[in-house]
């Protein structure tokens, strides 16, 4: 089997030949049909977050159930799958108090990733999920299953981008009908904050990038109104948009700490910040504490905020109704050969999502 592998940082992938040992107990092979590319894996290949080479990147993924391990029950071959970097143990006090997405267990694949190049090193799992490779093993909970009708390109898109930018809306904020609703940053994770707000019932949804094409994207998928931030004071321009008042939800879905002031100058009173994106680990951010008293919120979104087994299934009857948009998520695929390409295409802003195909 082949796989893009990050031997130094800031390098470009090397696809290659690779090994991969069966699954153990609890785990689930699966061939991969597609993975879409995100911000994310362009932080691990970069080394912003650190962690240990070579590594596997990619973990926005889907695909058809090969093979599965003792004790698996959920699944079987030939099931069509979402594939996450979300996993639970279902024991921990995160799980057992309804938030899987935070669970902190240890599981067998953190130190046996089932993966070697044909040097015999191990090869590390990006994101837990190593999904720049024609086939994975990852916990049965990291997977879920979805309607083989379903184009496995899109529903790629679910395992990250989508459950992502829609939970941060509908699970960690609760964005109530009538609300007035800003996203800085128009990518994918951000066009999907946007669906979130719609299908929320805002009654205003303003988008903010720097890029144009983003912005008529987010016109498509529900914004109200956009703001050009190389052509308008995003802040001041944001607060006149909405009359003059604050905003009641920023979702910032950009890695960037100047991103999450801005959001906290535009909410309201008793407003919420949700900050999406996650920046280099060494970022920091300057607020201005007295805001606080006016209860004034930030809060983390971590992966929406996403119950797999729950949230995967609501989004596919959406978008089988015609309420959330996938297909059009996806600009162009590229295969794992062409890995590199699609990346930097995807940083040069080209893409909504760039999808690698097996």
């Amino acid at each position: 089997m082949k796989a893009a592998v990050c031997y130094e940082f800031g390098k470009p992938l090397v696809v290659e030949e690779i090994t991969i040992d069966p699954p153990q107990r609890g785990e689930v092979k699966v061939k991969l049909a597609a993975t879409a590319i995100c911000h994310s894996d362009v932080h691990l290949i970069r080394g912003e977050w650190g962690g240990d080479l070579p590594v596997v990147p990619g973990h926005e993924a889907a695909g058809i159930v090969a093979e599965v391990g003792e004790g698996v029950r959920s699944l079987q071959p030939g099931d069509h799958v979402v594939v996450s970097l979300l996993r639970n143990c279902g024991r921990c006090l995160h799980c057992m108090t309804g938030a899987p997405y935070l669970c902190d267990a240890d599981f067998a694949l953190d130190t046996d990733t089932r993966l070697r190049n044909l040097r015999g090193e191990q090869l590390q799992r990006g994101d837990r999920t190593a999904a720049f490779a024609e086939y994975t093993v990852v916990h049965e909970t990291q997977c879920v299953q979805v309607p083989a009708e379903l184009p496995l390109t899109s529903a790629a898109l679910l395992a990250c981008g989508v459950i992502t930018g829609v939970g941060a809306v509908v699970n960690t904020a609760k964005v109530p009908p009538g609300s007035s609703v800003a996203v800085i940053g128009v990518g994918g994770v951000g066009l999907n904050a946007i669906q979130g707000a719609r299908i929320a019932g805002a009654r205003s949804i303003i988008a903010v990038d720097l890029l144009e094409n983003k912005l008529a994207a987010a016109r498509t998928f529900g914004a109200t109104d956009t703001v050009n931030a190389t052509e308008h004071e995003p802040v001041e321009t944001v607060r006149a948009r909405n009359g003059g008042r604050g905003i009641d939800y920023v979702f910032v879905t950009v890695g960037s700490s100047r991103a999450v002031e801005q959001g906290f100058d535009m909410i309201r009173p008793g407003g919420m910040v949700v900050v999406v994106g996650l920046p280099p680990a060494s970022a920091t951010v300057a607020l201005n504490v007295h805001h606080f008293w006016a209860e004034r919120h930030v809060v983390g979104s971590p992966m929406g905020s996403t119950r797999l087994n729950v949230d995967v299934p609501w989004l596919v009857e959406l978008y089988r109704q015609g309420r959330l948009k996938l297909d059009e998520l996806v600009t162009r695929c590229y295969p794992l050969e062409e890995v590199n390409e699609a990346i930097e295409s995807m940083e040069r802003g080209e893409a909504l999502r760039n999808v690698i195909v097996f």
